[in-house]
């Protein structure tokens, strides 16, 4: 799947330091689940939140960093 760095998704598991949460992207047509880090070391992403892909790594694990602020 190329092009995923940059795509947005909604965190729908926690994110933070020693979790490994979940995020839903839209892609290919539909909208599928990711296992995600956080980009930067402690920071925390909470259900919910609106998130950017900063780094993709196949098959289906994507760190990530606050969408807005």
């Amino acid at each position: 799947m190329s092009g995923m760095v940059g795509k947005r998704g909604k965190v729908t598991g926690g994110i933070g330091p020693g979790l490994v949460g979940e995020v839903m992207v839209q892609v290919r047509g539909g909208v599928e689940a990711f296992l995600a880090y956080p980009a930067l070391p402690g920071e925390n992403h909470a259900v919910g939140t609106l998130v950017v892909i900063v780094e993709y790594l196949p098959p289906r694990t994507v760190y990530v960093a606050a969408a807005f602020g």
